[in-house]
């Protein structure tokens, strides 16, 4: 006989809110499981630190434990975690500023342009074999508009779906296909010689 808590890997988001709520706390930590990496490596990417990046997952986590009851599972358990997340995330954003390196190249006409990108010496891409490759994609990421860059990151690195970042946004589809298509067009030019 297979015991209950061996099942909940396979149970549905939203099965396991229910037995959350119904007080089975395994339920839960099997959610913080399903979606501490991608979490953390979101919010590592939208605020720059690694370590500030975990404790804001944490946060997360016990703000959605509190207000589990507040759910609606009309949507996606994983939208609305990673709602919570954002906005802890444009919370510490707004607190502090994030340090930026700045880098001046010329433009056409000879004038030089300053285009400041977030130090992120620490963030989930160091896994990559290619560090060239990797930093030139953190920089290019970090050079993306604040707009375009929480798009991507939201879909790359959270792994939320069109759909999902939508509903999280409060954005129409389109306007969020359109908008990382954008984005994908920029970083396709700025990864060039990578491509």
């Amino acid at each position: 006989m297979t015991r209950g808590s061996d099942l909940q890997p396979a149970l549905s988001d939203e099965d396991l809110v229910a037995a959350s709520l119904d007080g089975n706390q395994a339920a839960f930590g099997t959610l913080v499981r399903r979606y501490q990496r991608r979490l953390t490596a979101f919010l590592g990417q939208l605020v720059g630190d690694m370590e500030l990046a975990r404790e804001l997952s944490q946060e997360t986590f016990i703000r959605a434990w509190g207000a589990l009851d507040r759910f609606d599972p009309q949507y996606r358990f994983s939208t609305w975690l990673f709602r919570i997340a954002h906005n802890l995330g444009i919370d510490q954003l707004r607190r502090r500023r994030l340090h930026t390196v700045s880098l001046v190249r010329q433009d056409a006409e000879g004038e030089e342009v300053e285009l400041a990108v977030i130090d992120a010496s620490k963030d989930p891409l160091g896994h990559f074999e290619n560090r060239e490759l990797a930093e030139a994609m953190r920089l290019a990421i970090g050079a993306l508009r604040f707009e375009y860059r929480e798009l991507v990151l939201l879909r790359h690195f959270a792994g939320l779906s069109y759909q999902d970042i939508a509903e999280l946004k409060g954005m129409p589809l389109g306007t969020v296909k359109n908008k990382l298509f954008r984005a994908h067009s920029v970083l396709r030019r700025a990864l060039q010689e990578y491509l």
